[in-house]
């Protein structure tokens, strides 16, 4: 399989598992509007500073508050 038919894949499976807000604002072109989507999922995941304000810190549990255990 090579990627440009890997990527048509991705494409068509996304077009068909539209979000349930996706689905309601409606689209003429399903398959245009899963590829914008994934293209901008790619280019977030290649640059996770592209939108600062969406990223998600990764942490470890060891960076995680300490759970305080109740009094018996």
């Amino acid at each position: 399989m090579t990627n440009e038919q890997s990527d048509q894949d991705r494409v068509e499976s996304r077009a068909h598992h539209l979000l349930p807000e996706e689905e309601a604002a409606g689209s003429d072109d399903p398959e245009a509007q899963a590829e914008a989507i994934l293209a901008e999922s790619d280019i977030r995941e290649a640059d996770q500073n592209v939108a600062p304000d969406t990223v998600l810190k990764r942490r470890t549990s060891d960076q995680t508050v300490v759970a305080v255990e109740p009094p018996d």
